[in-house]
């Protein structure tokens, strides 16, 4: 029995938490105010013009303050519309020494009046405009206000009105504005986001409310299960999306569904920001959002697993992350062999960082020494340094830090393990022995300049020709000799390694459905029994979820070409949507696949051996010719073999293996043996649709990604 976890009802019923809504008969808006005062509400709506400000002839009433409550407007008993009931406070405004004691009424009724008429029986009047948005809908009315004067104090709060009411959709954000016509300050605004089904008491009452499924999410081991509890005929739409502060909603999982159904999510698949969103399938209908992981500490670890830094050149760079987070970067000295990275305050202070926004680095030059830390609460959650792919590996390069002070005062000191140590020091460091030839290199152009502005400047000076220069002659031929030896000894083992383990193949493939996955699991299962080392993801979920899927193809594929195997691109409808997807949009497959994805994405290396022609000899193409046209894979992958399975197995398995394929007779007997496992497999993937998904269980896989 699965464990409760959490329970999220949707569903609509009584709870301490739901509020009971007062109920308003007639679509007739309506107004009224506090006793002793008069109050009219102007027939239909006005253009929402407010004007500019003016100056106050003498006191004037001004909204102070709005409030708002929610009641429903109802036609029928059952049939009631959520509205919005706005209540406005007012006060008298008047500049200082603009307000002198009126010797009676008569007399204050003239003084305060800004238009020409007398008002009636020594009042202050006003017309107050309530303007309303909440998309689509957008209105404006005028609220004529009389006071009377014996209840007028400057700066003095002296009633309210009330308008009855804006009409509003659940779950909308509304926006109100209040002012004076004319007006003498600046609008009163309010915004709120109204509630939706789950807390209002309205279920017998909006119609709209009646048909929400029931939701409850629980825990069973490392699977996340949705359950959806609604009756058999009742059709809804289901949504997981991220949703992102900084950015706009990104789908992740989308489908329309018959109830009742569950929904399996792996727990590696939660970060914080995964929401849920839940509708019937009718005109018009509700739709009902719940974000349950916000707290949930196992999605917030995975969040920061997902969290990548990506080099964008020239001096550009991008934190990549699902979800928004409180991150701050800053940039840091890696001194090989140091298990520490030096902070540089200048050129880049810790700052707040945006996720998924391209940032610049206020850099001259790259360096592979030049590393990246991501810090939340303090802590060090990510450091990675984003040039050493572009610009190789760390250097044993000194880095010195020139600080340039008022009046052209000016300090340098290089950057060691113990802190920043001044150049012809005493002290017994590296820096200080080397700091004469360190300062003549500096000056004859030999230092890389990294940074500079009016604050100083950093420079990058290699250290290699000081470190080796005494026992460069010894070194050489010690290494000489070494590399030879090491190179006999490397091809003997390669030669009886490569005979005993065999050649490795990467295998990949689109993630379909699961029939696909076990006909892939089957090729791969039968291709082990050859002398053929196997690598697909399949059996490497772990590695998989904790590297992230283009990290665990990027090292996968350079072991496999560096000990001579080959790629293998398998090769299906949604395989070829994926390249196609790819090819027009230029993406890189960053949008919303399944986590174990590792097609999806490595077609960012992939394409590019296709498109600067180094694919021949390193990859092989196949398809099952059951379950594609050979029509259908893209021209760009004509440079290599691709081959149909099972009918061109032979060739397939040649191609595989290399030089070291056995002879045609033996190689067509592990051909057919091949056949003979795929063909289960196969079968089950050729069946008519609708065999497959008769189970009420089905995960994210399943639906259609959007």
């Amino acid at each position: 029995m699965p464990v409760p976890w959490f329970l999220l009802s949707l569903a609509l019923g009584p709870s301490p938490m739901v509020l009971s809504l007062e109920k308003l008969v007639g679509p007739q808006d309506t107004a009224r105010c506090s006793p002793a005062f008069s109050c009219h509400l102007w027939d239909g709506d006005m253009l929402c013009l407010p004007g500019s400000i003016v100056s106050t002839p003498g006191p004037v009433l001004v909204p102070t303050r709005l409030q708002t409550e929610l009641v429903l407007r109802c036609h029928q008993e059952t049939d009631c519309d959520l509205c919005v009931r706005v209540v406005v406070h007012l006060a008298v405004h008047v500049l200082p020494g603009h307000w002198e004691e009126p010797e009676d009424e008569e007399q204050f009724g003239r003084a305060a009046d800004p238009e020409p008429e007398e008002p009636q029986n020594g009042s202050l009047q006003a017309q107050v405009v309530l303007s309303f948005q909440a998309y689509p809908t957008a209105r404006c009315v005028l609220l004529e206000v009389q006071v009377p004067a014996a209840l007028v104090q400057p700066g003095q709060p002296v009633g309210s009105v009330v308008f009855d009411c804006f009409e509003a959709a659940l779950g909308a954000e509304v926006r109100i504005w209040s002012y004076t016509q004319p007006r003498y300050q600046k609008e009163l605004n309010f915004t709120q986001q109204l509630p939706d089904c789950r807390g209002l008491e309205v279920r017998d009452s909006i119609q709209s409310c009646w048909a929400l499924p029931w939701l409850n999410v629980s825990a069973d081991g490392e699977d996340v299960h949705l359950v959806l509890d609604v009756s058999e005929n009742q059709r809804f739409g289901l949504s997981l999306y991220w949703n992102q502060a900084q950015n706009p909603t990104k789908p992740w999982w989308h489908r329309n569904l018959t109830g009742p159904q569950t929904i399996t999510l792996n727990h590696t698949d939660l970060v914080p920001c995964l929401c849920i969103q839940v509708w019937p399938l009718e005109p018009d209908s509700v739709r009902t959002s719940i974000c349950p992981f916000v707290n949930d500490r196992r999605a917030h670890r995975n969040l920061w697993r997902a969290v990548r830094l990506q080099l964008l050149p020239p001096r550009g760079w991008r934190l990549e992350a699902p979800c928004s987070l409180p991150a701050e970067a800053t940039l840091c000295w890696q001194i090989p062999g140091w298990g520490s990275c030096q902070p540089l305050v200048p050129p880049l202070p810790r700052e707040n960082v945006t996720v998924n926004k391209a940032l610049e680095f206020p850099l001259l030059k790259g360096h592979p020494n030049l590393c990246v830390q991501v810090r939340n609460w303090e802590k060090l959650q990510l450091q990675e340094c984003l040039w050493s792919d572009s610009l190789g590996p760390l250097k044993d390069d000194m880095l010195l830090v020139e600080t340039r002070g008022p009046q052209d005062n000016r300090s340098l000191c290089a950057l060691e393990p113990s802190g920043c140590t001044p150049l012809l020091s005493k002290a017994s460091t590296r820096a200080a022995h080397f700091g004469e030839q360190l300062l003549e290199d500096l000056q004859s152009g030999q230092c890389l300049q990294l940074w500079d502005d009016d604050l100083g400047a950093l420079w990058a000076c290699p250290m290699d020709k000081y470190i080796h220069q005494r026992w460069a002659l010894v070194w050489l031929a010690c290494l000489l000799f070494a590399a030879v030896l090491f190179l006999l000894l490397l091809l003997k083992k390669d030669h009886v390694k490569a005979a005993a383990r065999g050649r490795p193949a990467l295998l990949l493939y689109s993630a379909e459905d699961a029939a696909f996955e076990r006909l892939v699991g089957a090729l791969a299962s039968a291709l082990c029994q050859l002398p053929l080392r196997v690598v697909v993801d399949l059996w490497s979920r772990r590695e998989l979820s904790a590297q992230g899927p283009l990290a665990w193809f990027h090292a996968q594929r350079l072991q496999t070409l560096q000990e001579g195997g080959v790629v293998v691109l398998l090769f299906s409808p949604g395989a070829v949507a994926l390249c196609h997807e790819w090819l027009q949009d230029g993406s890189s497959a960053s949008r919303a696949h399944g986590p174990h994805d590792a097609f999806a994405a490595s077609l960012s290396c992939v394409l590019p051996d296709f498109l600067q022609g180094r694919a021949p000899g390193r990859y092989i193409g196949a398809y099952f010719d059951s379950l594609l046209h050979p029509d259908a894979v893209p021209a760009l992958f004509r440079a290599m073999p691709v081959l149909a399975l099972p009918s061109q197995l032979p060739d397939f398995l040649r191609a595989l293996q290399g030089p070291r394929a056995p002879r045609h007779r033996r190689l067509a007997d592990k051909a057919e043996q091949v056949s003979q496992a795929l063909q289960s497999a196969l079968n089950s993937c050729i069946q008519p649709p609708g065999i497959q998904e008769t189970g009420r269980e089905m995960g994210p896989e399943a639906g259609d990604r959007t």
